[in-house]
């Protein structure tokens, strides 16, 4: 009987491993275009729409060698096709439909080490009705595509972001729209910290023991829940307070770090995290959790930098969008924390569950690092 439970555990474990190593994750690397537009007091705008080259390549079929990359030659070699295709794909009105004018000026530009292509347009709205922009790129091919909207009219800043399920911008430009940007930034930080997997890996890792105590080189389960709930709150605290320093003095300009090295770095801090379960060095987690918690707020603060902050509205953007990436790690605690205290009172938890869980977690971390080296 011990014989086949071991040869069942072994055949999970590989099955497990092997998933995980199918398993691609881009992070941060989300398919996302930047819209970004002026409009002065006679309704002109000058805009520019940085698209992701990897998106174009899904999308048209001009990537003549058929490596799977564009090249500059073959971006200007269809340019009228790619035009055509964003001229299809996005309309301005107010009141009237304004026409969008893409001039020949193209460059290549990167986010996140991904080559983005820019395209200028102008328009002209004189009418002075609410802005509407409706956006139909790539939702075809990708329904979790975003748009980042950034416009700036002679007294206010608007950030936004058009999805799948909102493809339709309406802005009135005579307004400041406060408690606007405070639900979206709110809905961004809670929709990050979500598709944020090397986050939640990150907190998985930490929380796999909370229930849990070591002896003799053996974990074992705490009996007082009192003890438990102590110290899951200083780990949560800890990585809260962390995050929300670095994501704070980052968005606000008192931090810049490159994006590779931060990425980087909370890859690493997913795969110690996981490595310390299966050999435990540190068994009091909250002051490493609270010292890699500060990456983890610069990685937060990257995607807020890519959304944009309005300039007359930056603070209330900043304290929104960690607002939202509170909520959304709070939702995710309680899910996951009644489960894995429930878990830690059954032996095969305590004797296999926090390995298995943990070499998963460290084999994507080591996939993330090879990825972003």
């Amino acid at each position: 009987m011990k014989y086949i439970k071991a040869t069942y555990f072994y055949r999970s474990l590989f099955v497990l491993l092997m998933l995980c190593i199918s398993y691609t994750s881009y992070a941060h690397q989300m398919s996302t275009s930047y819209l970004s537009m002026t409009i002065d007091d006679q309704g002109q705008i000058a805009g520019s729409w940085q698209v992701r080259l990897f998106d174009i390549n899904q999308k048209l079929p001009i990537d003549l060698n058929k490596d799977g990359q564009l090249i500059w030659s073959e971006l200007q070699l269809n340019q009228l096709a790619i035009v055509d295709f964003l001229q299809a794909s996005l309309s301005i009105s107010r009141d009237q439909t304004c026409p969008i004018l893409f001039e020949g000026k193209q460059q290549i530009d990167q986010h996140f080490n991904e080559g983005y292509l820019v395209s200028q347009f102008s328009s002209s709205c004189k009418s002075s009705g609410p802005l509407t922009i409706n956006y139909t790129a790539f939702f075809d091919i990708d329904s979790d595509h975003k748009a980042i909207v950034n416009i700036n009219s002679e007294e206010h800043q608007y950030s936004r972001v058009i999805s799948y399920e909102n493809p339709t911008l309406l802005v009135d430009l005579l307004q400041s729209q406060l408690l606007a940007t405070f639900n979206e930034y709110t809905y961004q930080g809670i929709i990050h910290i979500w598709l944020g997997t090397d986050h939640i890996l990150f907190l998985l890792a930490l929380l796999l023991t909370c229930g849990l105590f070591r002896k003799n080189g053996t974990w074992l389960a705490i009996a007082k829940p009192a003890q438990i709930f102590r110290d899951t709150a200083w780990i949560v605290t800890a990585f809260t307070l962390a995050h929300t320093i670095t994501l704070t003095a980052t968005a606000a300009g008192l931090i810049n770090l490159e994006s590779r090295w931060v990425e980087l770095g909370i890859a690493i801090s997913v795969l110690m995290a996981a490595l310390n379960n299966v050999w435990p060095v540190v068994l009091r987690l909250g002051w490493i959790t609270f010292a890699f918690g500060l990456l983890h707020g610069m990685g937060f603060a990257g995607v807020l930098g890519e959304v944009g902050l309005p300039s007359n509205q930056k603070l209330l953007a900043i304290f929104a969008f960690n607002l939202g990436v509170e909520i959304g790690q709070l939702a995710i605690l309680i899910i996951v924390l009644p489960l894995l205290l429930l878990f830690s009172q059954q032996h095969w938890y305590r004797r296999w569950g926090v390995q298995c869980g943990s070499l998963a977690i460290g084999i994507m971390a080591i996939k993330w690092s090879i990825e972003r080296f």
